[in-house]
């Protein structure tokens, strides 16, 4: 069994593992290709263009945020937050809403102590190995 499949299975069976995180999997690739970990964004100042991956672990679309769009992200060093516009919401919306884990890159915003990352353009990163863990519109 590869750390991938060890990975996912641990994650169908118990929904968490204590093994390699399943960005640990990635991240050389991400890392050549400029990718942040979620530790990574506290260095980077406002309003600079970063790009962070992570599986989905929580989307969120209230009905009192005007449409506004809400991931959190998480990767092998902790979590990332990220709003999406509407209009960018319809763009994109099947990916947004299905894919297990996601590569997002748009401008870091610091607000009161928290950093948020206005999500711009998306992609879905290779499902090997990422589970659907997503806690979806709680």
């Amino acid at each position: 069994m590869t750390a991938a499949e060890r990975t996912r299975a641990d994650y169908e069976s118990s929904g968490l593992t204590a093994g390699v995180h399943p960005l640990g999997l990635h991240r050389l690739a991400l890392s050549r290709a400029g990718v942040l970990r979620a530790a990574e964004l506290a260095e980077r100042p406002d309003g600079s263009w970063v790009a962070v991956a992570g599986l989905v672990v929580v989307r969120q679309r209230p009905g009192t945020a005007k449409g506004f769009f809400f991931l959190t992200l998480e990767d092998e060093t902790g979590l990332a937050n990220v709003v999406v516009t509407p209009a960018r919401y319809e763009a994109d919306r099947v990916r947004l809403v299905s894919a297990p884990a996601l590569v997002v890159e748009g401008p870091l915003q610091r607000r009161d102590g928290v950093i948020t990352i206005r999500g711009v353009r998306f992609r879905e990163l290779g499902s090997r190995g990422a589970p659907e863990i997503s806690r979806d519109f709680r």
